[in-house]
């Protein structure tokens, strides 16, 4: 009986060194991809923050870039910048959205093959992701978005400040200056105070998107919207549904949000705007 439950034990044993094997096999399979778009020189002499934190480790280096570099913005090597790669290539945003490795994996796969752009062109002033919608200016709706607009627009946040869409441009009340506009509840179209202010939310989250920032909390709506590709909306509702994200970078991130004849324009500048 003895011997029977110490062969059991082992054989326990043997199968949980496997699949703690398999699990490292696979995890070291899924980051491999990554090295293609990494150079340890180039990260470690790009970023100084860095040096001192990690020194010249390369895995160390290779493994920030992988858990946390990616999501910052950061670029691994000098033939491909994330935030480039995105930016001239949002036919993939509908694909990937905050999935900021999906585009790194998709660069490698066949986006190099296919030549598509993956450096910055040219410098954008502080601008690190921007997005237009359009809008009806003889709609009702349209005095909840250039409201929303302004109460977000010059924004400041410090580095590693949170940024709340819905306490930003207060509470949807007729108080606040907000009136009746269309909104979704359970998928059906209703009247609602402050309809339209998720137009401004979803055009935000575009340009985060493509300044490779990522939501702390970000909901969909419950119905389909046209001033925003399908599936990338950010919709707002009470105290319960907000858009939220953290300033990552070690500088101040302004929020800018203009609007011009029908056109809102939602801007991220990095450094003093």
């Amino acid at each position: 009986m003895t011997r029977v439950m110490a062969a059991a034990l082992s054989m326990l044993l043997l199968a949980g060194n496997v699949v703690q094997t398999q699990a490292k096999t696979n995890q070291n399979a899924d980051y491999s991809g990554y090295r293609a778009v990494f150079d340890a020189e180039y990260y470690y002499n790009t970023y100084p923050d860095l040096q001192e934190a990690i020194g010249r480790d390369a895995e160390g280096l290779f493994a920030h870039f992988v858990n946390s570099g990616i999501s910052e913005g950061r670029s691994g090597n000098e033939a491909f910048n994330l935030r480039a790669y995105i930016q001239n290539n949002q036919d993939l945003l509908q694909a990937f959205g905050e999935d900021f490795q999906a585009y790194c994996r998709h660069y490698v796969d066949c986006g190099k093959a296919e030549n598509r752009i993956a450096q910055v062109q040219e410098d954008g002033d502080g601008v690190i992701g921007t997005y237009s919608s359009t809008y009806d200016v003889t709609e009702q709706r349209a005095i909840n978005v250039e409201l929303a607009a302004a109460r977000i627009n010059g924004k400041v946040l410090k580095p590693g400040e949170q940024f709340s869409f819905s306490n930003t441009v207060l509470p949807r009340t007729a108080a606040n200056g907000y009136v009746p506009g269309p909104a979704f509840a359970a998928g059906r179209e209703i009247e609602s105070i402050g309809g339209g202010i998720c137009q401004v939310s979803s055009t935000l989250y575009m340009a985060m998107l493509l300044a490779v920032l990522p939501s702390t909390e970000r909901h969909l709506h419950s119905g389909v919207v046209d001033y925003v590709p399908v599936g990338l909306d950010a919709t707002i509702a009470g105290t319960y549904k907000d858009l939220k994200f953290v300033n990552i970078y070690a500088a101040n991130l302004t929020v800018q949000a203009t609007v011009e004849n029908g056109t809102l324009t939602v801007s991220l500048v990095l450094g003093d705007a």
